[in-house]
C-alpha cells in the first residue's frame, strides 16, 4: 500500500528556494522510496521568475501567507531569509497546524525558543538542517549520531566568506580589502559583507549547534562576535612561521563555569583537521567523551547543497508525519530543555582563558621590551615565545608576542597598560590562539 503523499509549499524561489524545487522534482523516485510515500509540491510562493525552475502545472502565488493558510499543503518550506517577515511565516504556518522546514539560521537563532514552543503545543515538526553549514548533516550528527556523548566541545569554519578571505590572504599575502572585493565579485559575499566578515552569521550558526551538543535554551544574545576586518598579511604569515593557520572559528566549549560562546579569528595548529579547510568549504569538529573528535566537512552553502539539507529534512518530516509528536527526535535534541540557564550558564568573555598572539608596534629604544615584559607578568600573563623584528633607521619595531594560556579580563588589563605606554605606537593586535587538542 502506497501511503497518501506529502504535499509541499516552498516560500521563496531564490538560490536555495530554487535549488530545492529541482532536486524534488529531480529526484522525485528516489525521494518517495525513501520517504515510503511521493512528496508532491503542491505550490510554490515566490516574488521573481527563477529561470532555472519550471513551474509548468504547479500552483503559484506572490503571497507567503497564502501557502502557509493552504489547507492542501501539509510543509512549509520557509526559503525567505530575514528575521521579521519569515517569523510570522512560520508562526502562521504552524497556527495552521503545518510542519516546516527552514535554512534561516537568523530565525531559529533570534526566534527559535518561541518557534519551537508553538510548534509543540501544536504538535508539529520544524526542521532546520539546511540552517547550519548548507549541505553538510552536522545538525542530525549532533542531534543523534552522536547522542550517547557528552560533548566537551565544538568549533567551526561555518561561514565560507571569511574563510575564502583568509585562505586567499594566506596563499597569495593579500589584505583583507583587496580580498573582499574580489570575494564580492565573484558573489561569495555581500554587497554590506557585515554579517560575514563581523562573525554575526557564524554565531547564529553557532548559537544552534551550541544548544543542541549541550541542551540548553537558544541564546544568540549572549554570544561574543568579532571579525577578521583587522587582521592584516602579516598576521597571517607571522603564526604561519610560528606554525599556526588564522581561521575565523565558532567556538563553544563546556567548561566547570559554564558555556563557552564565542566566535573571533583564531590560531590554530597547522596539523589540527580544521586548519586543512580551505575557501569556501565549511567544517565542524565536535569533541565527544565516547566517540572522541569527529570531523564534518563540505559545502557551507550554494543552491543545491544547502537544497540537499531541505530535502532531507523533507524526508524526516514525510517519515515522521504520522508518528505521535511524543516519540520524536527533541526539535533541539534533548527532552525538556530546561529555561533555567543556572545550570550551563554562556560565560561572559572575560571569564575565558585562553592562550592568545600579541602584534605591537614599537619605537625602536632600549627598554620598551622590558616594560612590556614587565606589564605581562604583573597581570600573571607568561611568554611562550618571541620576535621582534629588525628595525630600519626611524621606523617602528614590530614586536610579536605568544602568551601562554591567562584569563581574557588579565589580558584585557595588560593590553590596556601596554597601548598607554609612551612608546608603542597605536592599538595591539590581539588574536586568540586554541589547541582543540584532539587527543581531549
Amino acid at each position: 500500500m502506497t501511503l497518501k503523499p506529502v504535499r509541499v509549499g516552498i516560500c521563496g524561489l531564490g538560490t536555495v528556494g530554487g535549488g530545492t524545487f529541482n532536486v524534488l522534482t529531480r529526484n522525485a523516485d528516489e525521494i518517495a522510496r525513501r520517504a515510503g510515500r511521493p512528496l508532491v509540491i503542491e505550490q510554490v510562493a515566490h516574488r521573481s521568475i527563477n529561470p532555472d525552475c519550471d513551474l509548468t502545472g504547479i500552483r503559484t502565488t506572490k503571497d507567503v501567507f497564502e501557502v502557509a493558510t493552504n489547507p492542501n499543503v501539509d510543509v512549509v518550506v520557509e526559503l525567505i531569509g530575514g528575521y521579521e517577515v519569515a517569523r510570522d511565516l512560520v508562526m502562521t504556518a504552524i497556527d495552521n497546524g503545518k510542519h516546516v522546514v527552514t535554512a534561516n539560521k537568523a530565525l531559529i537563532a533570534v526566534h527559535g525558543n518561541e518557534i519551537f514552543k508553538a510548534a509543540h503545543d501544536k504538535g508539529v515538526i520544524v526542521a532546520f538542517e539546511a540552517a547550519v553549514a548548507g549541505g553538510i548533516p552536522v545538525i542530525k550528527s549532533l542531534r543523534e549520531g552522536l547522542g550517547a556523548n557528552r560533548i566537551s566541545w565544538v568549533a567551526g569554519i561555518i561561514n565560507g566568506t571569511g574563510n575564502y578571505i583568509l585562505t586567499h590572504m594566506r596563499d597569495e599575502g593579500r589584505a583583507f580589502e583587496d580580498v573582499l572585493a574580489e570575494a564580492q565579485a565573484l558573489g561569495y559575499a555581500e554587497a554590506d559583507p557585515t554579517f560575514d566578515v563581523e562573525g554575526i552569521d557564524a554565531a547564529h550558526k553557532l548559537t544552534i549547534l551550541a544548544s543542541i551538543a549541550y541542551g540548553v535554551p537558544l541564546q544568540f544574545e549572549k554570544a561574543y562576535t568579532e571579525g577578521i576586518s583587522r587582521i592584516t598579511a602579516e598576521d597571517v604569515e607571522q603564526a604561519d612561521n610560528l606554525g599556526y593557520i588564522i581561521k575565523h572559528l565558532g567556538i563553544s566549549k563546556r567548561t566547570g563555569c559554564g558555556l563557552e560562546l564565542r566566535v573571533h579569528p583564531t590560531l590554530i595548529p597547522k596539523e589540527r583537521l580544521l586548519a586543512s579547510v580551505h575557501g569556501v568549504k565549511n567544517a565542524i569538529a565536535v569533541m565527544g567523551d565516547a566517540v572522541g573528535p569527529t570531523l564534518y566537512y563540505g559545502a557551507g552553502a550554494g543552491d543545491e547543497p544547502t537544497a540537499s539539507a531541505v530535502v532531507a529534512d523533507l524526508l524526516d518530516v514525510a517519515r515522521d508525519i504520522s508518528t505521535e509528536h511524543r516519540y520524536r527526535t527533541p526539535y533541539l535534541a534533548f527532552s525538556g530543555v530546561s529555561d533555567d540557564c543556572d545550570e550551563l550558564p554562556i560565560m561572559p568573555m572575560e571569564e575565558i582563558t585562553t592562550a592568545y598572539y600579541l602584534r605591537l608596534l614599537a619605537v625602536d629604544r632600549p627598554g620598551v621590551l622590558a616594560r612590556v615584559a614587565t606589564i605581562l607578568s604583573e597581570e600573571g600573563i607568561s611568554i611562550e615565545a618571541l620576535i621582534q623584528k629588525e628595525a630600519t633607521e626611524g621606523e617602528l619595531v614590530p614586536i610579536i608576542l605568544m602568551t601562554h594560556r591567562t584569563l581574557e579580563k588579565q589580558m584585557n588589563e595588560a593590553i590596556r597598560r601596554i597601548e598607554a605606554l609612551a612608546d608603542i605606537a597605536g592599538s595591539v593586535t590581539r588574536i586568540r590562539v586554541e589547541s582543540l587538542d584532539e587527543q581531549d
